[in-house]
């Protein structure tokens, strides 16, 4: 099918749920024949990336790149992965796969460059925050990543931990308590640099939208973007 995205998910398969629902609620549909067509994988077997970056853990890699190229084989034309983390091998992917492929770290960073504040926030897995993922990007637009310190980065992955066990009341809890943190710090804006931190703070962003960059919701508009520029269908995004 022309168009088919292919959503290389399970990374964890809330964040997969989450960016599935984006698709549906971000695009201008009046029937189900009007939505955009996705090919999910969501095969939670991947090795945790974390793992594999902080503590010699076992590489996701090859089994990303399988689940990549079953996606390809299913007709996909255009791949995208719910997952910050999962991008330090991105260009190890990108090298083997045969269709086109968005990075999620690239669209965040674009709508970073267009939100016009200068002291932005970060939430992220330690690997994301180690690698430099996106410390990167903001600083090479001349902007000041403010990023959690120590005590309250290992809190960071507290909650996330904890929302991938089902405890999701200690998870928010824990979350929103970083991000008042790093707005304490001065940070105008922040970005959700894991996908399971919009599942977590969804309500917090219904509340105040405008203080968030949702990494998820970066890489969902610029599939919509790319839906549209495949098939010659445009204004199917309802949300900027």
């Amino acid at each position: 099918m022309k168009g088919l995205i292919g959503v290389l998910g399970g990374m964890g398969p809330a964040a997969t749920v989450d960016l599935f629902n984006k698709f549906v609620t971000f695009t201008a549909a009046q029937q189900d024949q009007e939505h955009i067509p996705l090919i999910i994988s969501s095969i939670p077997d991947i090795p945790d990336r974390t793992e594999a970056l902080m503590h010699h853990g076992s590489s996701p890699l090859p089994v990303m790149r399988d689940y990549m190229h079953k996606l390809e084989d299913a007709g996909a034309e255009c791949i995208v992965i719910p997952c910050n983390t999962a991008h330090y091998w991105f260009e190890e992917l990108k090298d083997t796969c045969h269709v086109d492929m968005l990075s999620i770290v690239e669209t965040t960073i674009s709508e970073v460059r267009d939100c016009g504040k200068s002291r932005i926030g970060l939430l992220s897995t330690n690997a994301t925050m180690y690698m430099g993922l996106y410390q990167k990007g903001i600083e090479s637009q001349g902007l000041t990543c403010i990023s959690p310190e120590t005590d309250s980065q290992h809190k960071v992955m507290e909650s996330i931990y904890a929302m991938k066990s089902g405890n999701i009341t200690h998870a928010q809890k824990l979350i929103n308590e970083q991000a008042n943190i790093l707005f304490s710090r001065g940070a105008e804006i922040i970005i959700l640099g894991c996908t399971e931190i919009p599942v977590i703070m969804a309500d917090t962003i219904k509340e105040q939208p405008h203080l968030y960059i949702d990494s998820t919701a970066s890489l969902v508009r610029a599939g919509i973007k790319w839906y549209e520029n495949r098939v010659g269908r445009f204004n199917l995004l309802t949300q900027k």
